[in-house]
């Protein structure tokens, strides 16, 4: 930041020479930490303390380092690129999740399995029509992240309380100048453009936005891990579990679902930062105060942190799921009965029947089946008592057949199909390239 500065000064005609730029761009790498160190210890600030650190390697550019500038020109820029390529990071793996929950929703996207509304039995959908819905809280974080990182403004060369008097001073009050190296700066930097105005600091309500997008994100997170965490106590489908993994210390036939909850634990740490960024962005007093300081260099790496891990964990549980297609076949066996009534209540009529007789009929039935199931812990026997009663005789031969799982998924798997190809490929073929670079990145979860 020091020598984008100074080059945009140089060109814009201060006295800064060739050979104190030089003498800049050799040192960009080798920071001298211990010399800043003892410094900061005897100045008691830390920008001025990696001033004189730099003049150390850069006697001769020394009159001329941090010129017109104040602490969070240094600090508050250099934030901003880290925020960015931490987004960056962050996308790479979320491309990688949606590919992984797309490859998952296709392969599943036929197989009914029995569909809740409260945690209670309701209509069937197909697995992979429910791995739509995480995908899709994922592609919309996505696309959050995206209008972020094209619209993400850097701060600039603003001044100390954002009037940029110094730079005016500087360039003898020529306005264009201040303004043409406040874009130099940013365009070197990698920015499209600078913040409209600012205090000291750039409005923290940007840190807010930045952590509620990594908060929508660990929300996409934990609605996985909370979906897999249920399915895994139906035993319908787990996560990787290693073949020598213990689940538990002292229940050894335990398969506890320990990434999905740790994934699931670190999503709520990040969704609580919500609160801590706006705190500090309402509590930015006047053109500022530093009080934002120690805080954001906790909150905002810790959030970018905790993302990184649940979007890792999330590519790995995604890739290994264990769907036991006999189990999910059990349960919808179990309680499609219930739904299949409607359906036999409708050929009944079409038959001849009188559907207010018929519907009595099945809701007596269905009383009786569902006492049975709930206080004996026998089987559901209400397609038998169905077909032993004459009401229905017209469909007891076509009871088989109107119990057909596939007659009550919907257009679930078509669902599936248009989902993907409309809004989940278009934007996994945009960022292939991006797949290829997160690949070489997995780590041991």
């Amino acid at each position: 930041m020091w020598l984008r500065l100074a080059e945009g000064e140089q060109s814009l005609g201060l006295n800064i020479t060739d050979e104190q730029l030089d003498e800049m761009r050799n040192h960009l790498t080798d920071i001298n930490y211990d010399v800043a160190a003892v410094k900061e210890k005897e100045l008691r600030h830390d920008v001025m303390a990696h001033v004189h650190a730099f003049g150390v390697q850069c006697p001769s550019a020394m009159p001329i380092l941090h010129l017109g500038a104040t602490s969070c020109f240094i600090g508050d820029n250099t934030e901003l690129i880290q925020i960015r390529d931490s987004m960056r990071l962050v996308k790479r793996k979320l491309v990688q999740v949606m590919s992984h929950l797309r490859s998952f929703a296709d392969a599943y996207k036929s197989m009914p399995t029995l569909g809740f509304t409260h945690f209670q039995p309701a209509q069937l959908v197909t697995i992979g029509k429910r791995a739509t819905i995480w995908l899709q809280d994922f592609l919309i974080d996505f696309e959050s992240l995206e209008h972020l990182l094209e619209n993400l403004p850097f701060r600039g060369v603003k001044g100390t309380t954002g009037t940029q008097a110094s730079f005016l001073a500087l360039f003898n009050g020529d306005h264009d100048k201040v303004k043409a190296l406040n874009t130099y700066v940013t365009q070197a930097s990698g920015f499209k453009r600078a913040i409209g105005v600012s205090g000291q600091t750039y409005t923290r309500k940007i840190d807010f936005q930045v952590v509620s997008i990594l908060s929508q994100i660990a929300q996409s997170a934990y609605k996985l891990g909370g979906d897999i965490r249920l399915l895994a106590n139906l035993k319908e489908i787990e996560e990787p579990f290693g073949a020598k993994q213990v689940g538990s210390s002292a229940m050894a036939y335990k398969r506890n679902p320990m990434r999905s909850e740790r994934m699931c634990s670190l999503a709520r740490y990040v969704i609580s930062m919500t609160a801590n960024t706006a705190h500090t962005a309402c509590n930015q007093w006047l053109e500022r105060t530093l009080d934002d300081s120690a805080n954001r260099r906790l909150s905002l790496p810790e959030a970018f942190l905790g993302v990184d891990v649940c979007l890792t964990i999330a590519s790995d549980v995604i890739n290994g799921l264990h769907v036991w297609p006999n189990i999910v076949r059990a349960r919808v066996k179990a309680e499609l009965p219930f739904m299949a009534t409607e359906v036999i209540l409708m050929a009944a009529v079409q038959a001849g029947g009188d559907r207010q007789v018929l519907h009595e009929a099945i809701r007596d039935h269905s009383m009786a089946a569902a006492k049975r199931v709930k206080v004996d812990g026998a089987h559901n026997d209400l397609l038998e008592r169905i077909a032993k009663d004459d009401l229905f005789a017209s469909v007891h031969g076509d009871l088989d057949s109107l119990l057909d799982p596939m007659l009550f998924i919907g257009r679930s798997s078509e669902q599936v199909d248009e989902f993907l190809s409309d809004y989940v490929d278009p934007v996994l073929a945009a960022n292939s390239a991006l797949l290829a670079e997160v690949s070489a990145d997995q780590v041991e979860v």
